[in-house]
């Protein structure tokens, strides 16, 4: 028997919550309701009630329901929601969790989701996945997303079919999944970034690593995957990093398509695992046509045309000093050894010489700005080569290996 919780509000979604509840049952597992309901109380019974709920967050129940103030109410519900999900993951009672409801709810839930560790089957049904909204739902968290396409209301045929869909959805999940004790990596383990434009030497990085007898895992830097290892390595996963690809700091700054947060390395480097960091794309962001603030780039003398939907450009000096200190800044609160290896002919396969992209100077301008701002024992070494060559990744490994030969300040999970 695994148990899902199931949050939803029975004041308005009783019948299809009790049926939900009820058939995720039927299938041998354990349900417990937590029940969020916002304006009034309900005839359908709840493992957890929404005054449980409230009083997790110091709330009220009544003085909830009758405040005008929306933002509080939900405010309120949400904060006790987590708080009880993080309660029942850690007495080991979470092995899935259901947000089952309309937007609100769906905001409410996947709050609740981020709050808890990878690995555990997350789901949201919801009758329409808003663009405007769904990403703020998935964030960086390994969330499913349902849209059922019509209004939760009543028990029309087509909704008990969907909830049927949801039940097996979530059962199937829960019992295909390890125990989270199990979710172990060997040591060491690696995890590195990449993306299109550093693709050889991703692929040199990880098979030098496998050869070594090192496990190895990539994230795409794109703004989403990079932002969820930085997620998974607070949670104390790998044991060290290779950051090929750490723009997502600087494209959050520049809002560009490829921002992964303001937080972007903050967890490797407090959790004080070694880290490696090349420069792949520092000196460039996109300038295609789905870039929201295109004006500002597009206009750029130096502009390299991806495809139809990408196009990069350089960074002006401006924004290299901005991101020079940026990431000085970040480094500075590294708790273990850091090394930031720096190509000298070309930061990504755009810019080797000859390209339209390729400049040196400006890149030296860079390293010169960074190395002024990192505290002692940061160091910065320079590699005579673009970063797509062989030796670049070499440099990269033998750096992983000899930091990680040194240990670091990170705790033992």
């Amino acid at each position: 028997m695994k148990s899902v919780v199931l949050i939803g509000t029975l004041d308005t979604k009783g019948e299809q919550l009790d049926y939900l509840r009820e058939r995720i049952r039927s299938r041998g597992h354990r349900v417990i309701l937590i029940d969020v309901s916002m304006k009034e109380a309900s005839r359908y019974p709840a493992e957890v009630s929404a005054e449980e709920v409230a009083r997790l967050a110091g709330e009220d129940i009544r003085a909830l329901r009758e405040s005008p103030d929306r933002f509080r109410v939900t405010e309120g519900m949400t904060l006790g929601a987590m708080r009880k999900a993080r309660e029942l993951a850690e007495r080991g009672e979470l092995d899935g969790i259901v947000a089952f409801g309309g937007t609100t709810l769906a905001l409410l839930g996947a709050r609740v989701m981020h709050s808890l560790p990878f690995g555990i089957p997350k789901i949201i049904a919801v009758p329409a996945a808003m663009p405007t909204y769904i990403k703020e739902w998935f964030g960086a968290a390994d969330i499913v997303v349902m849209q059922m396409v019509f209004e939760a209301a009543g028990t029309n045929a087509m909704l008990l079919y969907v909830l049927d869909q949801v039940a097996g959805m979530v059962s199937g999940m829960v019992e295909e999944s390890r125990e989270r004790a199990s979710l172990r990596l060997p040591f060491p383990s690696v995890a590195i970034t990449e993306m299109g434009f550093c693709t050889r030497c991703a692929r040199e990085v990880e098979r030098l690593l496998k050869d070594r007898g090192y496990e190895v895992c990539s994230f795409h830097a794109q703004g989403i995957s990079d932002r969820a290892m930085d997620q998974l390595i607070g949670q104390g996963y790998f044991d060290a990093l290779i950051d090929i690809v750490p723009a997502g700091l600087i494209e959050e700054a520049l809002k560009g398509n490829r921002a992964a947060g303001p937080d972007r390395l903050r967890a490797p480097l407090e959790r004080g695992i070694p880290v490696v960091l090349a420069p792949c794309c520092l000196n460039l962001t996109g300038c295609g046509p789905t870039r929201p603030d295109r004006e500002r780039f597009a206009s750029r003398p130096r502009i390299m045309e991806i495809d139809a939907l990408r196009a990069m450009t350089r960074l002006n000096r401006e924004e290299l000093e901005m991101c020079a200190r940026l990431y000085a800044d970040r480094l500075n609160l590294a708790r273990g050894p850091v090394r930031f290896l720096i190509p000298t002919r070309g930061w990504s396969s755009l810019d080797r010489e000859g390209a339209v992209l390729y400049d040196p100077e400006e890149d030296r301008f860079f390293v010169e700005v960074l190395r002024q701002h990192l505290k002692p024992g940061i160091e910065v070494l320079e590699v005579d080569c673009n970063l797509e060559d062989p030796a670049f990744a070499r440099a990269l490994v033998d750096s992983a290996v000899t930091l990680m030969s040194m240990g670091s300040a990170a705790a033992v999970v």
